[in-house]
This record gives C-alpha cells, structure tokens and sequence, in this order.
C-alpha cells in the first residue's frame, strides 16, 4: 500500500523532477518547458462546479493509449478513468491500492514520457532486461546483421515494396 509520501518521494528521485507549489504535481523541464508526469486528480463532485484536488487518487501519465487500455483492463480496482481523460494517454491510480514497487515502475514509465533524452539514459530501469551478455550478444547480432545488408533508400524501399505487392496481386512470384 503506497502512500502519498511514497509518491512524493520516489517523484522527486528522478533527474530534473520538481513539485509544484501547490503540491502533489510533479513536472520535468524538457526543450524549456514543464512537462507534468504525474499530478493529483482533481474531481468533479457536482456538474458545472469547480473541480476538486482527491488527493487519494494520483493521475500518472503513460506511454500511449495502448498501455493506457491494457492497464485499464488487467486491474480496475487499481486503475481507472474519467471521460475528461479520453483520448489523453493518462491514468488515474488509487494510491492506497497500489504496492510501493508499482507505484514506482508507473512513476518511473511516466517520467520517462516527459523527460529529455540525457537523463533518461542515467537512470536505470526498475524492469529487469535481461543480463549484460545478452545484452552485448543481441547487440552485436543486431548490428552485425545490419552491416551485412546493402543500404537502400526510403524512395527505393517503397518503390520495391509496392512492385512486390502488385506482383502478388498479379499472381506473379518473385
């Protein structure tokens, strides 16, 4: 069970990551701007009124409306929406349902989102990926591989991919 001060803390962890004023916002300069990653979700208790900061539920941004719909569906009593987030890639978390390790990989993924490419490369991924030798082994496969092919350009790409789709259609093999 996290806590609001468990948000706080593994918030401001990351490089560059500010809280604002009024508390509970968190912001990530990125090209001279504030990019915010993570705030309290303010509700709306009566239609056509004010809306209200719930500082129980936290709303944290994610990577696309991809991630947004499969976290949605594995745990709805952790995560939820509102139709003011529709088509906005953003979730709103029950802080006192998640773990203190969730609540850090969905800070960590949405901080991420927001943050300039250099500092990124700094921090060290909560989610495991795999050993250093795989790594080095994918790496050198991946690149070896791409040496060894010609280079074409993207005109002559698209110019053979649709030669080889109108072959098809024709009944002609390659």
């Amino acid at each position: 069970m996290a806590t609001r001060s468990d948000v706080r803390r593994i918030a401001l962890s990351f490089p560059g990551a500010v809280e604002a004023p009024d508390g509970l916002s968190f912001s990530v300069e990125n090209k001279g701007k504030w990019k915010g990653f993570a705030w309290a979700w303010r509700e709306r208790l009566e239609p056509k009124k004010a809306r209200v900061p719930n500082p129980s539920v936290l709303a944290v941004r994610v990577a696309n409306l991809g991630q947004k719909d499969l976290l949605l569906s594995a745990e709805p009593v952790k995560f939820f929406t509102e139709p003011h987030y529709n088509g906005y890639p953003a979730i709103l978390v029950r802080i006192a349902e998640v773990s203190v390790a969730d609540l850090r990989m969905l800070l960590e993924e949405a901080w991420r989102c927001m943050a300039p490419a250099e500092p990124k490369k700094k921090v060290k991924s909560v989610a495991k990926r795999g050993s250093p030798e795989e790594k080095v082994n994918s790496k050198t496969t991946r690149g070896s591989a791409q040496r060894k092919q010609p280079a074409k350009s993207a005109a002559k790409r698209t110019v053979a991919t649709k030669r080889a789709s109108a072959n098809t259609r024709r009944g002609i093999s390659s």
